[in-house]
């Protein structure tokens, strides 16, 4: 019997230390989440390459990850990737998105996406988790430590989605909605040597300012993201385990 089969919609490029070290952001997922057996491909959805209609069913589950644009944007890719998660989401096909893959996915369902009020969340922040008998079911903790790297946010959803948790920074750091859909703000499938090189180029392109670079990385050294929870919580989403 076939194992099941993923996709991961790239939504972003691969920078070159990624690429050379995890062998870009797919292999950066595979690693968190893959298990044995199973089939994971993707698509680069920036690029303008989507699973075709008749190719849709085929895949058990989905992870669309962070991205560089706007999930507010209108970017053709990006209306044709908000269709094709309300195709998803017809279908209840179970799928995780991870900081703008959380946003487009509140977008897709009717939600708000807009520019912080509080500015950049970079670095290692606590996240206080809902009371829900998934996380009672995995004995999570109260809070778990996330690498976080956004400016923009969900500023609102539809009433159907059930916010699971937030931070002192950022309303909504997880959303479910129904059994099929969840949203996670932070990057749980990150390194710390990962963000470090995003923060470098962050500033190289002069799109932080030398301040909050120095305070995210005081964040990194200090704080321990709790990756080995975070990978179990993604796998028992995404795999129907709970």
């Amino acid at each position: 019997m076939e194992g099941k089969k993923f996709a991961v919609l790239l939504c972003a490029e691969d920078s070159e230390y990624v690429k050379k070290k995890y062998g870009g952001y797919f292999g950066v997922f595979v690693r968190m989440l893959a298990e044995e057996g199973e089939i994971w491909e993707f698509f680069r959805v920036a690029h303008g390459e989507f699973p075709a209609d008749d190719e849709i069913a085929d895949y058990d589950g989905y992870v669309i990850t962070g991205s560089c644009n706007d999930a507010h944007g209108n970017d053709m890719w990006i209306c044709k990737l908000l269709n094709l998660l309300k195709k998803l989401d017809s279908m209840k096909k179970k799928v995780l998105g991870i900081c703008f893959g959380h946003q487009i996915l509140g977008r897709s369902l009717g939600g708000t996406i807009e520019r912080a009020t509080t500015g950049w969340d970079i670095g290692v922040t606590t996240v206080n988790l809902s009371t829900t008998k998934q996380f009672n079911a995995l004995n999570l903790p109260a809070s778990l430590q996330i690498i976080e790297c956004h400016r923009d946010e969900i500023r609102e959803l539809p009433p159907k989605a059930e916010v699971i948790a937030w931070s002192n920074k950022t309303g909504i750091e997880m959303f479910k909605y129904g059994d099929h859909i969840m949203g996670i703000q932070g990057h749980p499938e990150y390194t710390k040597d990962i963000l470090l090189h995003l923060i470098d180029r962050l500033l190289q392109h002069s799109l932080i300012q030398e301040s909050i670079a120095d305070v995210a990385k005081l964040k990194v050294e200090e704080l321990e993201p709790d990756r080995e929870l975070w990978k179990n919580l993604c796998i028992s989403f995404l795999k129907g385990k709970l």
